[in-house]
């Protein structure tokens, strides 16, 4: 069975300061009204998060090998938009790391800045490189000491 709350709220007569009316009182529902203002709450802080560019930021996350053990990138192709935060996590067959392809980035993109230094290596389980991609079009990126064997991925920047 449903429950409907109620809250008494007074509503001030706007009239001069001596009034031969007393002041009203009128009882509406609290929760139909706490919904009202909650939604325009919502609404509110989403309008403020799209001005600012914060809605559509979201965090993509990318295994350092498979389950098995394979020497793979988990997925090995990630679409995102541009802004999004790639985590990329070590998982099994370590050490690894990620080089984008200064052949594979979009023009303008200098792949050493969005790159780990080659001789830097993810050595433990969860650790994790994390990597922003402002640039619209298509990256290429490796595992420097797995890429002979394949451990190599893509990403795709609307």
């Amino acid at each position: 069975m449903a429950s409907l709350t109620y809250a008494a709220v007074t509503i001030p007569k706007f009239s001069p300061p001596i009034s031969p009316f007393p002041k009203k009182q009128m009882i509406i529902p609290a929760k139909p009204m706490l919904q009202s203002v909650g939604a325009a709450v919502v609404a509110t802080a989403t309008a403020a998060a799209i001005f600012t560019g914060s809605a559509m930021a979201k965090e993509v996350e990318v295994l350092l090998g498979s389950d098995s053990g394979e020497l793979a990138f988990v997925p090995s192709l990630v679409k995102i938009s541009a802004g999004d935060k790639i985590i990329f996590r070590n998982h099994s067959g370590f050490p690894h790391n990620v080089i984008f392809d200064e052949d594979e980035v979009p023009a303008g993109v200098d792949a050493g800045k969005i790159s780990m230094n080659e001789e830097d290596l993810l050595n433990a389980l969860d650790e994790t490189y994390t990597v922003v991609l402002s640039v619209a079009g298509k990256y290429g990126f490796y595992c420097a000491p797995h890429q002979g064997a394949g451990m190599v991925g893509n990403v795709e920047v609307n």
